[in-house]
């Protein structure tokens, strides 16, 4: 399983997304441009010594990622979807792509692939999760799906 975070903007919640890739071995992707350093001691500190279980690539562009990984599901989470994320037959190799905590993911990229668009269900008044909570309830409910495989 696959986590892309297009131009993440605060360390501490890239810091516990790394964390539940260490956990769960998640492989984390980074999208420039990135509102942090990758060296920053927030994010240092929020993935606390968990670092070297995780898997993490960065890349220049959203661009890069489609290159890299075509062939791969893509599913874009965003509060705009009609379709809850419960609703997909998730796969191993699956991209779980996630926005920036200031605006979400770039209105061209769902208007690019509003067939994989998902959203996590909420009230009507709230405008969203954090960013970090939110992976965690994909990712859960996707390894759910697969039995927990290779995890205790």
């Amino acid at each position: 399983m696959h986590i892309v975070l297009v131009e993440p903007e605060i360390p501490g919640n890239t810091g516990n997304i790394a964390r539940l890739c260490a956990a769960t071995g998640c492989e984390l992707h980074l999208v420039k441009p990135l509102g942090f350093s990758i060296e920053d001691r927030y994010l240092k500190r929020a993935g606390l010594d968990y670092w070297h279980l995780v898997r993490v690539h960065v890349h220049e562009n959203f661009a890069e990622v489609l290159k890299l990984y075509h062939g791969h599901n893509f599913y874009f989470n965003t509060t705009k979807a009609s379709k809850r994320h419960n609703d997909i037959a998730y796969r191993p190799d699956d991209m779980l792509v996630f926005g920036k905590e200031t605006a979400g993911l770039p209105q061209e990229l769902l208007a690019a692939y509003p067939e994989h668009c998902v959203r996590i269900p909420m009230i009507n008044d709230a405008r969203s999760l954090n960013l970090s909570n939110a992976v965690a309830v994909v990712v859960y409910e996707a390894l759910r799906q697969q039995d927990f495989a290779g995890l205790r």
